[in-house]
């Protein structure tokens, strides 16, 4: 079937991204089973923690299947520190390599050969593997064409009004509103992303520096977009516009 040409605004908003930020070359990793362990342990940390905690589990050479299967638990805690959460992420880099060893053999190509929407369900059987988790693990480690979603895309889309709060701005819909309107292009969806989270951390904050030089600014997609970028509060005015609470 057919895609539908994308929406004007989702051009717009690419270009201007990508001509401001360049190829940003996303997700850093030697090897798919390294991305894996990325995935597992940025939730709810910065990415200059994950690497402190990869860097330690690759000096003692465990950064893989094998390593990690058989390193104890305390020794997995103790190098993976610096994420946080320590203990849970520990239990979650067992559970993914038991979930390979039980599924696959260890077969990390036998693993990413099986059908992207199978594939994503049993993964998200696995503990502590959700919907973000699982689509970096097939986009950049199996390089399987799945939008990933997260916490920047939504509040960039809410604020300039190319989704609204509520179930629009659920994980399914917005990764269906990339998804349907994109061709499946792993290289796009992977760049795509990249631009989202680089967005966000310069500029598109919790309290955002629209006005600091943003790419996005002048160029609303919607009245809702307008107010966002001409009030976006700045540091030291102590407004807060934010339309979408993300």
């Amino acid at each position: 079937m057919r895609r539908r040409r994308p929406p004007k605004k989702l051009i717009l908003l690419y270009e201007r991204l990508n001509g401001y930020f360049g190829p940003l070359r996303w997700w850093p990793g030697e090897t798919p089973f390294e991305v894996i362990c990325g995935a597992i342990l940025t939730q709810n940390t910065a990415w200059h923690n994950v690497e402190k905690a990869i860097g330690n589990l690759k000096k003692v050479e465990i950064c893989s299947f094998k390593g990690i299967r058989e390193t104890s638990e305390e020794q997995i805690a103790t190098l993976i520190r610096p994420s946080g959460y320590y203990h849970i992420k520990t239990a979650r880099l067992k559970a993914f390599v038991s979930f390979l060893e039980h599924e696959y053999g260890g077969d990390m190509k036998k693993m990413f050969a099986e059908e992207t929407i199978s594939l994503r369900e049993k993964l998200l059987g696995v503990k502590g593997i959700g919907e973000e988790t699982a689509d970096s693990i097939l986009l950049y480690a199996g390089g399987k064409p799945v939008f990933v979603v997260d916490a920047y895309t939504r509040r960039v889309l809410c604020r300039h009004g190319l989704i609204s709060e509520g179930v629009s701005a659920s994980y399914a819909a917005v990764q269906q509103f990339f998804m349907g309107n994109l061709e499946p292009d792993v290289e796009l969806f992977n760049q795509f992303h990249a631009l989202f989270v680089n967005l966000g951390k310069k500029f598109c904050r919790k309290v955002p520096l629209c006005r600091l030089g943003c790419p996005l600014y002048g160029t609303p997609f919607s009245e809702e977009g307008e107010r966002s970028c001409r009030m976006g509060p700045q540091p030291g005015n102590g407004n807060r516009i934010l339309p979408c609470r993300a």
